[in-house]
């Protein structure tokens, strides 16, 4: 019995080295911005961004900041952003953090 329990935490170790949220590297992405905010929910109302990457037909809901940046509203946007996994983030928040790398458009809607 103890020769399994032995294997059966070796594998499981193996396993969850393997498998390591953290170990996700940096990478830059881009990422359209709507020109409208819509009402969400997340901890509370509030309000989310229109956001879609580069190969999606279909915007989804974005509920966290995009750090250093500005949105203003009635502009569609094509962005840079480096996409980075939070370690240990809060229950009530995001796993990863987007941070502005770049504006390559901004356009009047």
């Amino acid at each position: 019995m103890n020769r399994f329990l032995y294997f059966f935490a070796l594998g499981f170790m193996l396993l969850s080295a393997g498998c390591d949220k953290d170990d996700l590297k940096p990478e830059t992405i881009t990422l359209w911005v709507g020109d409208h905010q819509v009402d969400c929910t997340g901890v509370g109302p509030q309000k989310c961004l229109l956001v879609k990457m580069e190969g999606d037909t279909s915007w989804t809901y974005h509920y966290t900041g995009i750090e250093e940046f500005t949105y203003e509203a009635g502009y569609e946007y094509r962005l840079r952003v480096k996409r980075k996994r939070v370690k240990n983030p809060p229950a009530d928040g995001s796993s990863i953090r987007y941070i502005l790398v770049s504006i390559d458009e901004k356009t009047k809607k």
